[in-house]
């Protein structure tokens, strides 16, 4: 049985309450938090991009892909449109009111981690970013 204080348990309690307090926060927006991650996405990409470039992006089937953009689309975030150049590309571009919504999760983010590091000085986060860093390069 592992540790309670591994390191293991300890990053596993920190991102479970990382991602409770964001779907949270999404639930009042009736969002999901992959809703949220495929607009991010988009909006990451300059505000639109070829579906199969949102599959590729989540790593997701194109199946799931369209559903995720079909419930943006009903909720105002996404719009769909075929690509001027080729029409059987299915294009998606966020709306205003995703841009807004992305630009909400950001500052949610922020804040968050502000919150999350608060504890910390400044040397001591620069280490655990690197320390980050290093354990999420040696998982790939």
């Amino acid at each position: 049985m592992a540790e309670a204080n591994s390191c293991g348990v300890l990053i596993k309690q920190v991102c479970g309450e990382l991602e409770k307090r964001a779907n949270n926060a999404l639930r009042s927006q009736g969002l999901t938090m992959s809703q949220m991650a495929a607009l991010l996405e988009v909006d990451k990409a300059g505000g639109q991009m070829p579906l199969k470039g949102l599959e590729r992006r989540l790593r997701v089937a194109q199946s799931t892909a369209a559903g995720i953009v079909s419930r943006l689309e009903q909720k105002g975030f996404l719009e769909s449109f075929g690509s001027p150049s080729d029409k059987r590309v299915k294009m998606i571009r966020i709306t205003p009111l995703g841009g807004q919504c992305c630009r909400d999760a950001d500052r949610g983010m922020e804040e968050t981690e502000a919150q999350l590091l608060a504890g910390l000085t400044e040397t001591e986060k620069g280490i655990l970013l690197s320390l980050l860093e290093k354990v999420h390069r040696s998982l790939k």
